[in-house]
């Protein structure tokens, strides 16, 4: 054990004084600090400018023109009936003035696709959506005019109901008014699940890379041959990895200590006095259910350090299981050239745990998600896009506990591979020989 303490430590040293750790640990929080203001100030002071558009009106009366209500997304101004699509076009074609004309065919209500919107600017979906949505409601409320029903208007606009958002809760299983239960946010989780993984995915890939590198440059220097007269080769795997794993580990519970401060400081004197009115709108359900999910859970300290705790033992548990593989072919190669066709192979279950991730917003409890977040080749990013959503805890637990023995054994198995590969110089191995070399006694 002292001669794996002090490899663990060689390389824990080596690598926390380098200048690129220092900096990717200072600015990757620093991303993850502006994705969490992002979404307030969004909140508070984001969205687009009011777009004016001029409207020639070529429907009888202009009845249509005059029922288009303005508003924060589109401001119309109605031209009048002598004004020509042309005139329009030549009067009002600096952006800074009109955003774009709309022109209303005459036989709009029966045609309804006679409908142009010549722009000076680029186009924006929302305006489109907004005009579209406020011209299909005119129309509907003039045809069904024309059958002559007795105070129609009154009648559609009792009708006129729109659902725009659902709020979700967390069953807790007490009998109360629900004041209780715990708000969710659906794409909240997906977004959170997404990021974690992510970050998952970068630290399995750089840092099982840098195992490789390190065992493939020193085993080209003849150094391995040299350490190997001292300790056991299992014993110099192991605290190769070992040491990078700390690496990895350090740097998390760095950029959870950062994170969480900003939870807890920073996220509270950006949203300054918008924080608290929307806390008050969540007391009075006045609020998006969206907007509450992302400011209660970007903001909840206690969450994101479970969060983070969790990461930190998939992170421990992913490395170990993939640094294992990771070490095991770059003792068995000379070049990282020759460790391409290994390393594909140990990144195909990665890619499919990535896709997977993508898939767990449509149902994080589907059973492709299920079993890919309990198969330690796909368990560590899959499973922590599960979590945000709320999973039980017997299938974490489950889950760490398969990833963990799976570590013990294929750390045996490439441990096995280890102790031959090391000595082998000038042939490049196949999948057979090092076959051949777990069995060998």
């Amino acid at each position: 054990m002292n001669k794996i303490g002090l490899i663990v430590e060689r390389e824990f040293t080596e690598r926390v004084r380098k200048k690129s750790f220092i900096i990717t640990t200072l600015l990757t929080p620093l991303f993850m600090i502006a994705l969490m203001v992002a979404p307030g100030l969004i909140m508070m002071k984001g969205g687009s400018s009011t777009k004016n558009v001029m409207v020639v009106d070529n429907t009888p009366g202009q009845f249509v023109g005059k029922q288009l209500v303005s508003g924060k997304t589109v401001s119309f101004t109605l031209l009048g009936e002598e004004m020509t699509v042309g005139q329009a076009r030549s009067q009002f074609n600096d952006p800074d003035i009109a955003y774009g004309i709309l022109v209303i065919g005459n036989d709009i209500v029966d045609n309804p696709q006679n409908l142009q919107l010549i722009l000076n600017d680029a186009s924006s979906m929302s305006v489109e959506d907004n005009i579209q949505s406020q011209i299909q409601g005119i129309l509907r409320t003039e045809r069904l005019s024309r059958y002559d029903i007795e105070d129609i208007d009154r009648i559609l606009a009792d009708a006129n109901v729109r659902v725009s958002s659902i709020q979700t809760l967390k069953n807790n299983g007490l009998e109360d008014d629900g004041s209780s239960m715990e708000e969710t946010s659906t794409a909240t989780s997906w977004a959170m699940g997404l990021i974690l993984g992510m970050l998952l995915y970068f630290i399995l890939i750089v840092y099982g890379q840098q195992v490789l590198q390190s065992v493939i440059d020193e085993k080209q220097t003849r150094v391995l041959d040299v350490m190997v007269t001292s300790c056991k080769p299992f014993d110099l795997m192991m605290g190769k990895i070992l040491g990078i794993a700390l690496v990895a580990a350090l740097q998390i519970v760095i950029w959870a200590v950062l994170v969480i401060g900003a939870s807890a400081f920073i996220m509270p004197m950006v949203m300054g006095n918008s924080g608290i009115d929307i806390a008050n709108a969540m007391a009075s359900g006045t609020t998006d259910p969206e907007v509450i999910g992302v400011v209660s859970k970007l903001t909840n300290v206690g969450y994101l350090a479970g969060l983070f705790l969790e990461l930190l033992l998939y992170i421990v548990g992913g490395f170990l299981f993939y640094a294992s593989m990771y070490a095991a072919i770059g003792s068995a190669v000379d070049t990282p050239q020759d460790a391409a066709q290994f390393n594909g192979i140990i990144m195909m279950p990665v890619i499919v745990a990535i896709i997977v991730m993508m898939n767990v917003m449509n149902d994080p409890n589907s059973g492709m998600v299920f079993w890919c977040s309990m198969i330690p080749f796909t368990s560590p990013i899959v499973m922590m896009a599960r979590i945000p959503f709320g999973i039980p805890v017997w299938q974490v637990a489950v889950s760490l506990v398969i990833l963990y023995i799976s570590f013990f054994l294929m750390t045996w198995i490439a441990a096995r591979i280890f102790r031959v590969g090391v000595f082998m110089h000038g042939k490049k191995p196949s999948w057979k020989d090092l076959g051949a070399w777990i069995k060998m006694k």
